[in-house]
């Protein structure tokens, strides 16, 4: 299965729903990706699928600064999990893959 694409995701966190963008790319048989999400682009570390269950790491500065862990199930274009910062209890993850939009002509 792949996971590659833009996925739009909502993470619902003890001080409200964030909104972030995660893309994801297989390069040479690795998994790579980047989150983009409260004005910030950071890259995505240990990528890995195993089946339908992705995980990757993360940090990020804004609300504050954090490492995130990730642990979805991706089901076709939608995933669901949670990700987990330390010691703080784990938030849901929900998402969805963008559609790929054809090419146009010109």
């Amino acid at each position: 299965m792949s996971v590659e694409g833009t996925w739009d995701l909502s993470i619902s966190t003890p001080i409200g729903e964030i909104k972030a963008v995660v893309e994801l790319l297989c390069q040479g048989g690795v998994l790579t990706g980047v989150a983009h999400g409260a004005g910030e682009e950071v890259p995505l570390s240990d990528v890995t699928l195993d089946g339908d269950r992705l995980t990757w790491r993360q940090a990020v500065t804004k609300p504050m600064r954090l490492n995130l862990t990730f642990a979805v199930t991706v089901a076709g274009n939608t995933l669901t999990g949670t990700s987990k910062a330390g010691r703080l209890p784990a938030s849901k993850v929900t998402g969805h893959r963008r559609a790929i939009r054809a090419a146009t002509e010109h």
